[in-house]
């Protein structure tokens, strides 16, 4: 268990990779977004996925976990056909503080595939995330952190003493925030925002 310090603006190869072998060889990450830490691994290693879901104390088919992306071109592979209406939407918002509901695709691995097939999408603003995701060369789970958010969890070393005998890594990318992202339902006509978060909704038809 280790806690790496990573520049947020300039984050360290050398640590990128420590965490991308990590993540790939079923481990469990805490790292930075544009909004709350929250707690990550890859969405292809199954051990993972329990890990996650035993913290949360949660059922990874009902939970509400969503795919970090670099960007839009990963979106695509993860979710159905999107509109032109739709992707100019995403377009907009994206990188920022917004989890975007939409139907899944068959490339969601089997144990997140949820009865009402829809997967959560994120691409935050965040170099740290965005460049563990890259690396990594295909989506993050993200989870965030059990229990309700208190001021606490936007310390990274604080978290670390919280939760370092469940996790591999926490990711030490400077104070975090205390709101979540904004989660927009796309998946039908209307567009619902089903949490107002961190990210300004004023979008209109």
């Amino acid at each position: 268990m280790m806690l790496l310090q990573i520049h947020p603006e300039n984050p360290n190869p050398r640590h990128i990779k420590t965490t991308v072998e990590c993540l790939l060889d079923g481990g469990v990450i805490i790292y930075p977004t544009d909004t709350i830490y929250g707690l990550g691994c890859d969405i292809f290693q199954h051990k993972a996925i329990e890990k996650i879901s035993q913290i949360k104390n949660i059922d990874p088919k009902k939970a509400q976990l969503s795919f970090i992306c670099y960007d839009l071109s990963a979106l695509s592979k993860y979710t159905k056909s999107i509109s032109t209406p739709l992707y100019r939407l995403l377009k907009g918002h994206l990188p920022g503080p917004y989890t975007f509901i939409l139907p899944a695709s068959r490339e969601v691995p089997k144990i997140l595939q949820s009865k009402k097939n829809t997967i959560g999408l994120r691409v935050p603003d965040n170099n740290i995330a965005r460049t563990i995701v890259h690396e990594l060369e295909h989506p993050l789970l993200s989870a965030s952190l059990p229990g309700e958010m208190v001021e606490e969890y936007t310390d990274p070393e604080v978290i670390y003493e919280k939760f370092k005998n469940f996790v591999d890594i926490v990711i030490d990318g400077g104070i975090g925030g205390m709101v979540p992202s904004t989660v927009v339902d796309c998946t039908k006509d209307n567009y619902i925002v089903t949490r107002q978060g961190a990210g300004e909704w004023n979008y209109q038809d």
